[in-house]
């Protein structure tokens, strides 16, 4: 199992981060101003693997396409109900999942591309990254989530701080007992702490699955539904290419291997570094576009959720 994220750097490491809070607080957050000015994109490291030999196609396989050997991927949104998927061949039990995605170009209003891992069955485990879609010159939303026994409504969201839709960029979830990470070319923007022995669920026993997928959903994913799909400009492609798994496999059959996983895998790294700090410091407060938990303290319905009074990093 590796849980050491390498990071090759194209030319130099990110800089112009606010050095005091009244100087990231400054910066708005609905916007596309700078908080984080980059020289380059980073990218992580990924262990040579690709999407033909790790993984199937089981939604629409003819809006798929593989090509470099199985290294680069297509999914396509052609219609509101023909879209694709792309799912792991094997489960597991915590490890770090990685690919590089480029988003749907022009007006990709109503789609969302997705990367995320899953368990299958009642009470599922879901880790998620997804990618919401806008109208043209208007920003892409990137919606995480996380459930556990079936228990989600943990919904954080960030407008990225680069344009997604013209390179590559690195998503990166990061599963291990003590928490899970969720990566943006190496930059950790947002971290849910294992607190199950406080009574707060977290995935430590259902295999999952890694999946990658493309479908409409203008009922509600951009600007609350009030933007729809401009059909006359599908098919919606998004792009992804290689993909670096780095798990403790475990089958949804083997009743012994969750304890196996939850024994042999570390619980380290269990704290982000200072400088893993600074930069998410930096995302959250110059990004976040929505919090379930300032939603929840803000008057939401229903208490504010145990884990949102706990530390997270």
């Amino acid at each position: 199992i590796l849980y050491q994220i390498q990071v090759v750097d194209r030319t130099q490491a990110p800089v112009g981060y606010p050095r005091t809070r009244e100087e990231e607080m400054g910066r708005s957050m609905g916007g596309l101003l700078a908080v984080v000015a980059f020289a380059a994109v980073l990218r992580l490291g990924l262990v040579g693997a690709n999407f033909a030999d790790l993984c199937d196609i089981t939604w629409e396989p003819q809006n798929a396409a593989m090509t470099d050997g199985g290294e680069h991927l297509t999914l396509s949104l052609v219609s509101n109900i023909s879209g694709s998927m792309l799912r792991t061949k094997k489960t597991f039990i915590y490890g770090s999942i990685s690919t590089l995605i480029k988003l749907v170009k022009g007006n990709s209003a109503g789609t969302v591309t997705t990367y995320y891992t899953s368990s299958v069955g009642d009470d599922h485990d879901e880790i998620d990254f997804e990618f919401l879609g806008n109208e043209t010159g208007q920003p892409y939303t990137i919606h995480t989530n996380v459930f556990a026994d079936g228990v989600g409504a943990k919904e954080v969201q960030f407008y990225p701080w680069f344009d997604p839709t013209d390179d590559f960029h690195n998503y990166t979830i990061l599963w291990n007992p003590s928490m899970i990470v969720w990566f943006v070319d190496s930059i950790p923007i947002r971290v849910f702490r294992n607190y199950a022995s406080k009574g707060v669920p977290f995935p430590t026993k259902r295999p999952m699955y890694g999946f990658s997928s493309i479908w409409s959903a203008d009922d509600w994913a951009t600007q609350g539904g009030r933007v729809k799909t401009d059909w006359t400009k599908a098919p919606f492609v998004a792009e992804y290419d290689n993909m670096g798994l780095h798990v403790c496999e475990c089958s949804s059959t083997d009743d012994e291997c969750a304890t196996r996983c939850n024994k042999d895998t570390p619980p380290e790294p269990s704290q982000l570094t200072k400088e893993q700090m600074r930069k998410l410091r930096a995302v959250q407060l110059g990004y976040t576009i929505y919090d379930y938990c300032a939603k929840a303290r803000d008057g939401g319905k229903g208490p504010v959720p145990p884990e949102c009074d706990m530390e997270q990093y």
